[in-house]
């Protein structure tokens, strides 16, 4: 307890002497969560950050997070703790992907979940988060032909949504996608009670049985509105360490001990110390690569 107790007080003295901002999404660790300025998830995070006079930010994420961050805050320094941290899903399209795929389709308009490389969303028309997605498809011409990158899942929730058809990149989260329909269904069984509340990157089938199908801050937003007492979370169980905190009168389950995202769950207290002390490791983007990123962010924004 002295030990977590020090690197608490150890964090917060160096985060004032470097005059840092420490964001954090939700899918991280409790106590990683517990010492981070804001909380939340990570196109929200990097618009708080840009608001903020802080010097530096200590991005809590995974490496397109950080990306995002400087792209919206390029006279800042960004950190992420835990230089490793990737995400399988933004590595399952490439800038040369794209490129080639755009070239088929020359009159496409390119959306790209913000789960992607600063160099996808700079080959992108306009980016979208999984709250927006839907007004994002929405506010693009009927005529017009959709790539949508490269989430299969939230592109398949969303071309139901709205009717539009589109090419929808084959690619995943690894986590949600482990969560089977099967699994739900058992939770259900075990607490008829509570309300199904799912991500939209789970598989088709569970969104199907979900009584809402929300980002993470549309979850944490719900619940803590609902008069309901109980729900099943379907997204990685980091959330429930928020719902917990926001919601202590109610009762949330995980339906698999699967949903645990390792990348998210890389960075410690330890990581965040460090990090602190060396201004290691930094996260930049290429200024023609930003610029372009920044544009279909800005035109997300806008919308």
């Amino acid at each position: 307890m002295n030990n977590f107790l020090n690197l608490v007080e150890e964090i917060n003295a160096l985060k004032k002497e470097r005059n840092a901002v420490i964001l954090s999404h939700f899918y991280q660790r409790g106590e990683v969560q517990d010492i981070a300025d804001f909380v939340g998830d990570s196109l929200e995070l990097s618009r708080r950050a840009a608001k903020t006079d802080a010097d530096v930010i200590v991005f809590c994420g995974v490496h397109f997070m950080a990306e995002t961050a400087y792209i919206l805050s390029p006279n800042k320094k960004v950190l992420l703790p835990e230089k490793n941290a990737g995400c399988p899903m933004a590595d399952m399209v490439t800038k040369e992907e794209l490129i080639k795929l755009k070239e088929q389709h020359p009159d496409a308009v390119v959306v790209s979940y913000v789960n992607t490389s600063a160099d996808v969303k700079a080959e992108s028309d306009i980016c979208c988060t999984s709250a927006n997605a839907v007004r994002v498809i929405e506010s693009i011409p009927q005529d017009k032909e959709i790539i949508f990158v490269p989430d299969k899942n939230l592109g398949d929730y969303v071309m139901k949504k709205t009717g539009r058809r589109m090419i929808i990149w084959q690619g995943y989260c690894n986590t949600h996608e482990k969560l089977t329909l099967e699994e739900v269904k058992k939770a259900k069984e075990e607490h008829p009670e509570a309300l199904i509340l799912a991500h939209p990157e789970c598989r088709p089938e569970v969104l199907e049985m979900a009584d809402g199908i929300f980002s993470t801050s549309g979850m944490v937003k719900f619940a803590r509105e609902s008069k309901n007492k109980e729900f099943i979370i379907c997204t990685e169980m980091g959330l429930l360490h928020q719902l917990n905190k926001q919601c202590p009168d109610k009762t949330f389950y995980l339906p698999s001990d699967k949903l645990i995202c390792p990348n998210m769950k890389a960075t410690t207290l330890e990581k965040v110390l460090k990090s602190l002390k060396t201004m290691e490791p930094e996260v930049k983007v290429p200024e023609d690569t930003r610029v372009k990123a920044y544009t279909a962010l800005d035109r997300m924004l806008k919308i």
